[in-house]
């Protein structure tokens, strides 16, 4: 009841960003920059250098405490900036956008290794502009960050199956316009004091309207305004607010707020949230989101105008609104757009433009009625009853007095034809008056008469109504939305039946739905889908049906939230001296009346108990526990016309009075007062059992508890238990004399509700609040007979919740019995046995009370760890008592803690009456007391186990398995791990049950608890731990148990446990990794150390500090001596070196290593899963297997080991086979590998079988007292113990980090093809290009490299037979180089690097007095990269554009390689890995240089530079390009001359002829 819906509270929440590629940026050569942002917090990653595809795998972290709400709706922006400098911001490649809310809810609440696809918001036409890679998780209190198994590497490449998009959304997202339509809004608060309005009517000489306001829409991190309407409480827009953004969008709520325009700072009116997924369907049905036009109605803080509004947060949507503020009329729609078509505007900023207005089509509102009647009004604080109360209710600002409407001053000066707005302002205005108009219409009546309460107890009042109960009606003028309503009230219904029946039957779901058209979409599917999981259920597979069960149940509810209201919720408001003092806000559609059931609201027409509660930030915390009041009220809300029913479920038995002024006439008047002359006297019988794990209110820990009764008017207390958090009161409260009024059957089938608060008694000042449960009683009539099977009732368990938490149970039965004609006399006898110590209270009776039987429990005492001083003083001799259901044990004093913490008598034993039924049983109280001189004791600390179920022995099945095996684990070779390890992905104890296979640990809390949700901060409340352990069984125990051989009858149940004497360890700590670690420096990095602590000692590991790095490589191992019980808990930290001042924690992990020491699951030294004489893979632990497994079987008393020939081995009755022929380091044949397949299969062994810790590596998060609860990264380690009085272990195995290998790449460019050609010729006008080529290894771009230049190719040829050499040093095992260079010029020292082995070569046009043109590039990953093309021809782009098609090789497996490649043009390379000392065996030169020169390429004469030789060139060029045209010349002027000499010499010849001559 006290739950409110929206979390408000500030909360710490982490945001863990890595960045670690990009890929495919567009544009060229660029030097790419990663930008990070949420909310107004900016990070940025280092700048790359020439290149499309940066690797970065940077790691940011965002602290933010603020409200989950809040958290969800703060966008993560990701955008990719190019050539950003200390002097210019650079250019924007694109941008990536989600709200944090949907990483929330993902599994896991992260996104693991995926690409965002980036867009330009400048340029929406333009596509995709590149990827960026990354792993962006939340991370609140208490989660647990799970790194999700590693794929491997290919099928991350694979860009498309990996895009950052929740599951269900589209590859290809469309842009889309979001009109957001703003109409008009109604009943505006004032926004400002009277008094400056009389101030500028004086001057100016009008009224004015005080607010002006406008609409500000947030969407996707963008916001649009609409224009403000000056001094208007009607203000009128009819303006549109458009965004951009791909659709489906990544950003699931927008919010709409009226905010008021002032000089100073404007301030919201309301908000309101509206969720996309709620107006939009995905199916193949589904439609784009859609919204109204509709009214959305906005609550907030109280009508009333005040300077500093206290409740401020509720007008800016954060908590639950107390008072309607205003209603918006607006509408949504969504438009994909044509990315083609050329007249699109293609910038994504938000755009305000007017519509039209749509008052023309303007649906009629409809009069709707509301009626409410007060049956009972108690538990009224007592702060608040010395004045008169009375009650308001209010539906929108209909029904409010106080600062309901302020009618907008245009309204008075104008009429509408047929609607007289004047007489509705004043019906609104005089509303408390109730007199009738002439058309005798009724006028509301919307409070209750002002009453004086009395006294209930001395903490609550109530008001003495008695059989005249008061009622409000009120009426009001809504659009007729119902429709929506009503649906929304189906599926709520349907959900309800889903939650109430243990597995729903399909049946159900059509049955309800059948008459439902109007739902079929949703209802078929499923119905279908009720069918399906109906059908499939079996015993194996009822879990994952329960989850889609759930799943279904999400669904409905989503379904069930109506975002088009219309109609606004109900308020009651109680008021004592006209000032609002409590509230109740109860959503309309739960009291809307349909004339058919199922679509009525679950209240309408009924009488439900209503508790009123602070409002806003008042009722947070302790103030927010008390109820104000608590109501019994009946509602009903519906269309006027429909009124005839209103009264229909009341209980029976009343006299309407109508209000006096109305006449005699109106008989449709609805009644101002209920008179019952019908009353049922009852008798209420509270069954007071106990109650358990109740919270802390004492700073001793404990509590003094006492419980209140109250029912109705009444109220009685138990009495009070002193110093406990498990009270068994046993007590019966008799109410006599409990009026209630209606008929008898309907109290019968609804009773009302009983409260029982229960509180903590101190000796000064007012008992204080520890929580509140709620209950109905099992009633009989008096014509009933008292008998089975509903009498007598049987004790349940009632849930206690104090503010939102839950703060322990109840057990307790409550009867009401009525009494009849005969009197008391008639009921059920209370004779029960009259306890002589407890003077007039009551026992719960017989038939109540759970039938006992007689236990024994046994209490095993181990020792005490870390206890706290008490008073500053020193713990030096405690006591632990134990007590459960009266009866107890204390342990043997511990005489010295210093020197011995643990106790000296074992196993003690008690014996008790228990309840048969093992879910009654009482709670078993631990309690540590410190014994200090003269015979006092101080309680150090206390420990309720709640439940016993836990610590039942049950007698062991001599056949079956006793141990299951233990939870899930990775099995990896990872890079770091040389031999194939289990590596846990989370602490080896939570994989074994915390090692408390016999040893349990005890928390001992002192100290109060916290408040509301700070659960977590019980931590700071542990004053110590108890180890020990508890087992209890029914009395007489069976006789085979105790006869078994060598039954210590001393030790109870717990036979063969060690014993507890001091002992001296040698533990050794493996500490492989930590893993993202959280940034402790400015920079966004940190320099880890570890420093291990136990006991007094303490290793820091300071010097080797690793500089810069957030996933840093420890692989150390740490040796300590430890002397147990004394020193166990050990603690592992990474700390933060810094050059100056303090180092800081970045998290810590401890370990209790006495558990694991002394754990069946022998977790002292892993088993490994072969045996190794030497090798990095050594045997590490002193004993042998074969020793391990002797041990074993004799301390399980069970035959063996015994070895037989073929590799087989003996255990128990069962065979193990293993490998045979294996020798020991003497070269003798061994059998220590049998042992081992033994000890690697032990849980196989029947009775006595448990899982042994193998070998391993644990993964524990590390946690910062700071922040509590929040991961600071994790650490990957193991713990190796041996006892010194063993045989000395050998030296611990070498972990340290491979170091790198040295290679050599050696990468010579024959030859380029089809390059571009990018220079136009001076005499010419032809292209050409002056090509060289620059190659890099990445990571390594200030070692670039250049080959000379190809001058003037003009088909796009270039030959260079030239070398590259690039030395790198390389991780194979992780396919990383490793590079160490200083970060700047700053910093105090290097800083390693690893990123992946690729090779970039470019190719430019070199010019001589601008800077060189990029022409195009490649980057090859040397581990995969497509074969070269043997010759030019068969080179093409498609090698590059279906890589993953393609086989590809690497240079690590292949060595040497040559071939074509595709850049923007061809280039024929090839490259040459050597290792260092091949490299320094046969060396080559740089170029064309010795050693091992290369041939001087051949090129053409044009290569040759023109200044140098004009003449050349000029004839190369001349006859280069027309050589052909020359020719042709020539051959015409020889055509020509032969023509002209033949034309000269023609004539004479002609005359020689005639002439004969």
């Amino acid at each position: 009841v006290f739950q409110s819906h929206i979390q408000c509270a500030n909360v710490y929440h982490q945001i863990n960003i890595t960045v670690i590629e990009a890929r495919q940026l567009i544009g060229l050569n660029m030097d790419p920059v990663v930008c990070v942002e949420i909310g107004d917090d900016k990070k940025y990653t280092s700048m790359k250098e020439s290149t499309n595809c940066p690797y970065y795998n940077e790691y940011f972290v965002f602290d933010f405490h603020v409200p989950p709400d809040v958290m969800f709706d703060k966008i993560i922006k990701l955008s990719v900036i190019h050539s950003k400098n200390l002097l210019r911001s650079g250019t924007l490649v694109g941008t990536f956008k989600m709200d944090v809310g949907t990483v929330y809810a993902q599994p896991e609440h992260q996104f693991y290794h995926k690409w965002a696809t980036l867009t330009d918001p400048e340029d929406i036409t333009a596509g995709c502009k590149g990827y960026v890679k990354c792993d962006i998780a939340v991370v609140g209190k208490g989660d647990n960050i799970k790194t999700p198994h590693k794929a491997n590497e290919t099928d991350e490449d694979d860009i498309e199956g990996n895009l950052l998009l929740p599951e269900g959304i589209p590859v290809e997202r469309q842009w889309a316009r979001f009109y957001v339509k703003i109409y008009r809004a109604e009943g505006l608060p004032k926004m400002n004091t009277s008094i400056m309005a009389n101030v500028k009517k004086a001057f100016i000489g009008e009224n004015r309207d005080l607010v002006d306001p406008y609409v500000q829409v947030q969407f996707a991190g963008q916001k649009g305004k609409t224009s403000v309407q000056k001094s208007s409480y009607e203000p009128i827009w009819n303006e549109q607010v458009v965004f951009t953004e791909l659709f489906p969008p990544l950003c699931k709520r927008m919010k709409v707020q009226i905010r008021d325009s002032d000089k100073v700072n404007d301030v919201a009116i309301g908000t309101h949230f509206v969720d996309l997924r709620k107006i939009s369907n995905e199916g193949d049905k589904g439609f784009l989101p859609t919204l109204g036009p509709a009214w959305a109605n906005m609550y907030g803080s109280t009508r009333q105008y005040t300077l500093m509004d206290e409740h401020q947060d509720l007008n800016d949507g954060l908590g639950e609104g107390v008072s309607f503020r205003a209603r918006l009329l607006l509408s949504i729609a969504v438009e994909i757009l044509d990315t083609t078509s050329p007249e699109l505007m293609s910038s994504t900023e938000v755009q305000v433009e007017g519509v039209s207005n749509i008052s023309e089509v303007k649906r009629p509102d409809y009069e709707f009625f509301l009626f409410g009647s007060f049956l009972e009004a108690t538990m009224i604080d007592r702060k608040i009853g010395d004045k008169a109360i009375r009650f308001e209710i209010t539906i929108g600002n209909y029904g409010n007095q106080i600062d309901g409407v302020s009618k907008p001053l245009s309204a008075k000066k104008k009429k509408k034809d047929g609607e007289n707005e004047e007489e509705e302002s004043d019906l609104i205005q005089n509303s408390s008056e109730d007199e009738a108009d002439e058309d005798g219409d009724l006028v509301s009546v919307s409070s209750t008469p002002p009453m004086k309460p009395v006294i209930t107890d001395r903490n609550y009042f109530h008001l003495p109504y008695f059989e005249k109960k008061p009622c409000v009606y009120i009426k009001s003028w809504w659009q007729d939305q119902r429709r929506r309503l009503y649906n929304s009230n189906m599926m709520d219904k349907i959900a309800d039946k889903l939650v109430s029946i243990p597995f729903f039957s399909c049946k159900m779901c059509k049955g309800w739905l059948r008459w439902q058209d109007r739902l079929n979409s949703v209802a078929d599917s499923m119905g279908q889908q009720a069918k399906q999981i109906r059908t499939q259920v079996k015993k194996n597979t009822i879990r994952d049906k329960l989850k889609l069960v759930q799943n279904f149940l999400q669904r409905l509810r989503f379904l069930a939230d109506e975002p088009q209201h219309s109609i606004p919720d109900v308020f009651i408001w109680m008021m004592s001296n006209n000032k609002r003092i409590a509230y109740a806000r109860i959503p309309s559609k739960d009291i809307l009346y349909s004339i058919v059931d199922e679509e009525t609201g679950k209240d309408c027409g009924k009488v439900k108990a209503v508790f009123l509660k602070l409002p806003g930030k008042k009722g947070f915390g302790p103030a927010g526990w008390t109820v104000q009041a608590k109501l019994e009220l009946y509602l009903w809300l519906g269309l006027n016309k429909q009124r005839k029913d209103f009264l229909s479920g009341l209980p029976n038995g009343f006299e309407e009075i109508k209000s006096a002024k109305m006449g005699p006439c109106l008989h449709s008047v609805p009644p101002v007062s209920l008179v019952y002359n019908m009353k049922q006297v009852f008798q209420l019988r509270a069954h007071m059992y106990q109650a358990r794990s109740l919270f802390a209110a004492d700073s001793s820990g404990l509590s003094d508890p006492f419980a209140r009764v109250f029912f109705s008017t009444h109220s009685q207390v138990t009495e009070v238990l002193s110093e406990t958090l498990c009270p068994t009161w046993d007590q019966l409260l008799v109410f006599d004399d409990v009026e209630l009024f209606g008929e008898a059957s309907e109290l019968r089938d609804d009773p009302p509700i009983i409260v029982v608060e229960i509180f903590d008694q101190d000796t000064v000042g007012k008992a204080e609040f520890i929580g509140r449960a709620f209950a109905k009683p099992t009633i009989k009539m008096c014509d009933e007979h008292y008998g089975p099977p509903r009498f007598p009732p049987q004790l349940e368990y009632y849930q206690i919740y104090r503010g939102n938490c839950t703060a322990g149970e109840l057990l307790a039965a409550f009867e009401l019995l009525q009494v009849g004609q005969g009197g008391i006399a008639d009921l059920p006898s209370l004779e029960g046995p009259t306890d002589s110590e407890r003077g007039p209270i009551l026992p719960v009776p017989l038939g109540i009370r759970p039938v006992l039987s007689r236990y024994r429990i046994e209490v095993l005492f181990w020792g005490l760890r870390d206890l706290k001083r008490i008073n500053l003083a020193q713990v030096d001799r405690p006591r632990v008592d134990i007590e459960c259901a009266g009866r107890g044990v204390q342990s043997v004093l511990i005489q010295n803690y210093k020197k011995n913490p643990n106790f000296s008598i074992l196993v003690k034993w008690f014996e008790v009456d228990l309840p048969e039924n093992e879910l009654l049983h009482p709670p078993l109280n631990i309690r540590v007391v410190d014994c200090r001189a003269f015979g006092r004791y101080i309680l150090v600390g206390s420990h309720a186990v709640t439940s016993l179920r836990r610590f039942i022995y049950s007698t062991p099945d001599k056949t079956s398995n006793n141990w299951a095996t233990a939870g899930a684990y990775t099995q990896v070779q990872d890079y770091i791990y040389r031999i194939f390890l289990l590596v846990y992905d989370k602490e080896l104890d939570s994989e074994f049950g915390n090692f408390e296979d016999w040893l349990h640990t005890f928390n001992l809390y002192r100290g109060k608890a916290g408040d509301d949700d700070e659960r977590t901060l019980d931590d700071d409340r542990i004053v110590g731990r108890f180890k020990g352990s508890l087992c209890m069984y029914k009395l007489p125990l069976s006789e085979e148990i105790t006869r078994e051989t060598g039954f210590d009858p001393s030790m109870g149940m717990f036979q063969s446990i060690p014993r507890n004497d001091p002992i001296n360890v040698l533990v050794r700590v493996y500490v492989v990794r930590a893993t993202d670690l959280h940034p402790a420096d400015i920079n966004g990095k940190a320099d880890p150390y570890v420093v291990i602590k136990l006991g007094k000692s303490e290793i820091k590991d300071k010097e080797n500090y690793i500089s810069k790095q957030l996933n840093p490589v420890f692989g150390k191992s740490f040796d300590i001596e430890a002397r147990f019980p004394m020193e166990s808990m050990l603690t592992v930290s990474v700390y933060d070196w810094d050059l100056v001042g303090t180092d800081d924690l970045i998290g810590e992990t401890k370990i209790d290593l006495e558990n694991r020491f002394y754990s069946k699951y022998r977790a002292t030294c892993g088993i490994s899963s072969n045996y190794s004489v030497h090798g990095y893979n050594v045997w590490r632990d002193p004993m042998k297997p074969s020793q391990i497994l002797a041990k074993l079987c004799k301390d399980g008393k069970i035959d063996g080991p015994h070895y037989g020939p073929g590799g087989k081995v003996k255990v128990a009755n069962r065979i193990f086979q293993g490998p045979t022929e294996i020798e020991d380091e003497n070269g003798m044949q061994t059998e220590e590998h049998l042992a081992l397949t033994v000890l690697n299969h032990w849980e196989e062994i029947p009775r006595v079988g448990w899982k042994l810790v193998p070998e391993h590596v644990e993964t524990r998060p590390l946690l910062n007292p700071d922040k509590p609860g929040i991961e600071q990264g994790r650490i990957e380690m193991w713990v190796d113990m041996f006892p010194m009085d063993m045989p000395a272990p050998g030296p611990a195995i070498d972990i340290s980090p491979r170091k790198p290998k040295r290679y050599e790449l050696r990468v010579i460019i024959w030859n380029t093809d089809e390059v571009i050609l990018e220079d136009d010729d001076y005499f010419t006008g032809e292209k050409s290009s002056d090509i060289f080529v620059r190659g890099w290894l990445k990571g390594q771009q200030e070692d670039k490299q250049d080959t000379d230049v190809h001058y003037h190719s003009l088909t796009g040829e270039g030959n260079f037979n030239w070398r590259f050499v690039f030395p790198f040093d390389y991780l194979m095992a992780e396919e990383k180089i490793v590079i160490s260079k200083k970060e700047s010029m700053f910093s105090w020292d290097e800083t390693e690097y690893k990123i992946p082995p690729r090779l970039t070569l470019q190719v430019w046009d070199a010019d001589h007095f601008s800077a060189d043109d990029f022409l195009g590039a490649i980057e090859l990953d040397l581990n995969r990269f497509p074969r070269g093309a043997k010759t030019a021809k068969q080179c093409s782009l498609d090698m590059i554009r279906n890589e993953q098609e393609l086989p590809t090789i690497s240079i690590f497996k292949q060595k040497r390689v040559k071939g074509w490649w595709p850049f923007v043009g061809k280039v024929e390379a090839e490259l040459h890995l050597v290792t260092a000392e091949e490299a320094e065996k046969c060396p080559v030169g740089l170029g064309r240089n010795e050693p091992d020169p290369l041939e001087k390429p051949n090129r053409p004469d044009t290569s040759l530079m023109w200044f140098l030789g004009p003449l050349k060139s000029i004839r190369y060029f001349i006859w280069h390009n027309y050589r052909w045209l020359i020719l042709k010349v020539l051959g015409v002027i020889l055509l020509l001359l032969m023509l002209g000499l033949f034309l000269y010499s023609i004539p004479g010849y002609l005359v020689k002829k005639m002439l004969g001559v």
